[in-house]
């Protein structure tokens, strides 16, 4: 019998999670990996260290691969229309991912297909972000408009290549990149969610409850599924609306969709990601289905799995590095105080503000289930002795 093998570029977190899920069916992994010591590289059994950006090291990867697929969206686009011209395939394909690279060409075709985001244009120097500030102003109403959002349209991901930007003054370093610059508006969400969804090739699309993000200092912190007390109706239009998107875009994958919950009671995207996402890390226990088992079968057209949740709650929480860098000795009084607790590390060294791993709780009582996540988080960073 021979099982397919699946070829991954990019060596984090996301593709040791996609690598775990494919062992119970079989699959065999080939990872396109920066260095060794990178986290999926330290279990994955076949790797090849080579850089990305180069498309000879990424046609000599793809021999012998049934699919390829990824862990992050920097693989250069003419590359990987490289691959498919050499009949590899290749999920999601450049003409979707195109719309997770680059915010400018995402933002366009959002538009164009009828998606609620917010206000934006691509601005051309510092006196035209001066510009797209004063539009948003209302007839008659004073001021200049700031504070508002910056972004490079590439290469931006956990708060890099984002601005916020107070005032005219703090407008000129995102213009140092060299790149397109996309301004945003500034929103006012009252908080934000995401939708995960998965596509495979011939349409079966499943959609996991909207879930809560809580983010600090622009790194998620904190993921509740589903959303506390989000009304049915809007859960179900962004689940729709995630649907959706990933229809008219083409996406074969796992398809997450970052939005802002306005407090008028809308939703906008924020970003999009074409990948198993950190807000969907809660389904590694709390979904019958997994975002990366369904990611796997998606990528190889297998039936997709049933992605409801197994309890009423569930809860994820980074673990972040810290001062602490032994979490291993943690592990008998986080395991001890909570014996249905989960905990998922990287293989990463530990750095101050780092993702390192997660935790994972679950249960009926939802301040319960928050405590219990914050708790074994902090204890492991070490913020928590107690």
């Amino acid at each position: 019998m021979t099982f397919p093998v699946v070829g991954m570029v990019g060596g984090g977190q996301l593709a040791r999670m996609t690598h775990e899920a494919g062992i119970p069916l079989g699959i065999k992994f080939k990872l396109l990996s920066d260095t060794p010591q990178d986290s999926a590289a330290q279990v994955v059994s076949d790797v090849v260290i080579g850089d990305y950006r180069d498309l000879d090291t990424l046609r000599d990867f793809a021999r012998g691969c049934d699919v390829i697929t990824f862990d992050h969206e920097h693989v250069p686009t003419e590359h990987l229309r490289a691959l498919e011209a050499d009949g590899i395939p290749v999920r999601p394909g450049p003409d979707a991912l195109v719309h997770a690279q680059d915010k400018g060409v995402m933002r366009a075709k959002l538009d164009e297909i009828g998606v609620p985001c917010p206000r934006h244009r691509i601005v051309s120097d510092v006196a035209d972000v001066a510009a797209f500030a004063a539009e948003g102003l209302a007839e008659g109403a004073e001021g200049d408009g700031f504070p508002i959002i910056l972004k490079t349209v590439r290469g931006g991901y956990d708060g890099k290549g984002v601005w916020f930007v107070r005032s005219i003054e703090d407008a000129t370093d995102p213009f140092r990149a060299g790149v397109p610059v996309l301004a945003e508006e500034k929103v006012d969400f009252v908080r934000e969610l995401a939708a995960n969804v998965v596509r495979s090739p011939h349409g079966q699309a499943v959609a996991y409850p909207v879930v809560e993000s809580q983010q600090v200092d622009g790194v998620c912190d904190t993921v509740i599924a589903p959303a506390p007390g989000i009304a049915e109706a809007l859960a179900l239009q962004a689940e729709e609306l995630a649907l959706r998107i990933a229809k008219e875009l083409g996406v074969v994958g796992h398809l997450a969709v970052e939005l802002f919950e306005t407090a008028d009671g809308r939703i906008l995207v924020n970003e999009l990601a074409m990948r198993p996402h950190n807000s969907g890390h809660w389904t590694q226990d709390g979904a019958i289905t997994s975002q990366f088992a369904n990611h796997v079968r998606a990528v190889l057209d297998l039936p997709l799995g049933d992605p409801r949740p197994r309890a009423k709650w569930t809860v994820m929480a980074n673990v972040l590095g810290g001062d602490y860098p032994d979490m291993y000795s943690a592990y008998l009084h986080c395991m001890a105080r909570d014996p249905q607790l989960k905990i998922h590390m990287y293989g990463k060294d530990v750095k101050p503000g780092r993702k390192v791993g997660h935790v994972n709780t679950h249960g009926d009582d939802l301040d319960d289930v928050l405590e219990r996540a914050r708790h074994a988080a902090g204890y492991l960073r070490g913020t928590i002795t107690e």
